[in-house]
């Protein structure tokens, strides 16, 4: 399964912003943008102007980013997008809230959708009663989301429960029980990312 494998701070330089890649270390005094801002290479001091497609490429790689897909995937998500009624724009933020990690991270379960990826991925989750670990899945009104039984007793999770959690209004949260439900689907005011996605969509038509 392919996958960025690099340093996670890299990606926010080069974007010249915060995109809370690693959960509370970027909240810290140890997070690298901090201290050096600079896009990375060589010449990453030097910040040139940018075209209106350069505009439109870096909004686009900033959402792949916060959301953790390659390419394939992303032009994928746009694709169903754009077959379903209302704004292309807003059909595509909302599929990528739908992602299981998205789900997972957004019910205070992991601190990061990087983290919640990796617990996914290793099995650590049930959708419904069944075992689920593809991190891109779609989820669904009505989706019930919750750690597996002979998970709970893990150190991570055991802290999840202890601590207070502030999760979006599409998903309601049972903090004590690990568990979560997909009441409804996430709309654009849900969705608290200084995103222009229609920068996005200006790229893709053309």
């Amino acid at each position: 399964m392919a996958r960025y494998t690099g340093p996670s701070c890299r990606l926010c330089r080069r974007e010249g912003q915060k995109l809370y890649l690693k959960g509370d270390r970027c909240f810290s005094d140890k997070c690298t943008m901090n201290t050096r801002q600079n896009a990375p290479g060589q010449h990453g001091a030097r910040r040139a102007k940018l075209s209106g497609y350069g505009v439109q490429l870096r909004e686009k790689q900033k959402v792949k980013r916060y959301y953790g897909v390659l390419e394939g995937q992303f032009r994928d998500t746009y694709d169903r997008a754009e077959k379903l009624q209302g704004i292309t724009g807003e059909n595509l933020l909302r599929l990528l809230e739908q992602r299981f990690d998205n789900v997972v991270y957004r019910m205070g379960l992991a601190s990061s959708r990087k983290e919640a990826r990796q617990l996914v991925t290793h099995g650590h989750f049930t959708v419904n009663g069944k075992k689920a670990d593809i991190p891109s899945m779609t989820l669904s009104v009505g989706d019930v989301i919750a750690v597996k039984e002979t998970s709970r007793n893990s150190s991570k999770f055991k802290e999840v429960a202890e601590r207070a959690v502030t999760t979006p209004k599409w998903v309601d949260v049972d903090t004590e029980k690990l568990e979560g439900k997909i009441t409804a689907l996430p709309v654009r005011e849900d969705i608290d990312l200084p995103i222009e996605e229609h920068l996005i969509i200006e790229l893709y038509s053309k």
